[in-house]
């Protein structure tokens, strides 16, 4: 069986493999204070094109986002995010056990608008008993989103206008951003994502790493003591090199965009297919992930072979399922799996 459920199903890619094995027996300080943590911090800083922001390295995605969250919220404020948003569906209500609610907004195709995170600040601001509800000062939207579709540049400029406007602080959750940067539609680089939000995360689990993401933090606002609340949280890892070490081969020679380019490419030929055989989707993804919609009797000719991640029910016949490809997606199993498509 071959699985395409997700982008972390296989460990890590062979260039980080090698590199955590030639440094396996330097001594170094602990605690993400060592020269291949210093290494990668200066390779994002030069992909994002910019000198003044700080870089913390995570183990986790959660662990990432409340980490975040946590730093820039006080205790009665809170954060919106999409009803599909991952803080609100598959974090096991992580952001909410630290003390900020996260305030859902519906998102029919996954994403927020900034005239929608107006409207529903301004409902708060306006009103003479807001001192009963909860603050909202961050808006969180990921890059690309749950259900596979994509900000472009306007977007994302316009989101971090409203977000200025009204004192809150933009986030972008890029735990698949290697996917968004390499999409055929993408309209944005790193220096784009770094110039349109507050603080952002780069995924690296997804992306081709044994594990870890990196926190960007651009707002002054958010970067005091922001050591010690990862430490609070349980966040800052004792052999930190080996997020370092990773995140440094990963910004080496581009080789974080190439291999999820790979990703890319097997799922744009994945999507080709189906739209061939006139599948619906339950969303227009340019990304790593596509939704399909098959019958049961569809579902059961993949059953045999292969392994797809059933997302939600459409009808009382049809189900949404979740395609994933990734950077070690093998491209005989797509060939396999565009030839059962050719049957349906």
């Amino acid at each position: 069986m071959y699985y395409f459920t997700s982008d972390y199903t296989e460990g890590g890619h062979p260039e980080l493999l090698r590199a955590l094995t030639e440094t396996n027996m330097e001594q170094t300080s602990g605690y993400g204070i060592d020269p291949y943590c210093e290494k990668a911090t200066a390779l994002i800083k030069a992909d994002c094109k910019r000198e003044d922001i700080d870089v913390h390295f995570f183990v986790g995605g959660t662990q990432t986002n409340l980490n975040i969250i946590c730093a820039a919220l006080r205790p009665f404020q809170g954060v919106y995010g999409a009803v599909p948003s991952h803080i609100n569906t598959h974090e096991a209500g992580a952001i909410e056990r630290t003390g900020h609610k996260v305030l859902e907004l519906p998102a029919p195709d996954g994403k927020l608008y900034a005239d929608q995170i107006e409207k529903a600040y301004l409902l708060y601001h306006n009103d003479p008993n807001r001192e009963h509800w909860v603050q909202p000062k961050m808006v969180y939207i990921s890059q690309p989103t749950e259900i596979g579709s994509m900000y472009q540049k306007k977007e994302l400029e316009a989101l971090h206008a409203v977000c200025k406007k009204y004192g809150m602080y933009l986030f972008i959750d890029g735990a698949r951003l290697g996917y968004a940067l390499t999409a055929p539609d993408n309209d944005t680089t790193m220096a784009d994502i770094a110039n349109n939000c507050d603080v952002f995360c780069i995924g690296g689990t997804k992306c081709g790493a044994l594990f870890g993401e990196a926190a960007v933090i651009i707002n002054p606002a958010i970067k005091p003591d922001f050591r010690s609340i990862m430490k609070q949280g349980g966040a800052v890892l004792a052999k930190g090199r080996l997020l370092g070490v990773q995140f440094a081969t990963l910004f080496t020679d581009n080789l974080y965009y190439k291999i999820c380019q790979h990703g890319i490419d097997c799922a744009m030929e994945i999507k080709a297919a189906l739209t061939k055989k006139g599948i619906k989707f339950l969303t227009d993804s340019t990304t790593n992930q596509q939704f399909p919609i098959f019958t049961k009797e569809q579902a059961e000719i993949f059953s045999k072979d292969f392994v797809l991640a059933p997302w939600e029910a459409v009808d009382d016949t049809h189900m949404a399922f979740r395609i994933c490809t990734g950077w070690a997606t093998s491209k005989k199993e797509v060939i396999k799996l565009i030839a059962l498509i050719d049957k349906l």
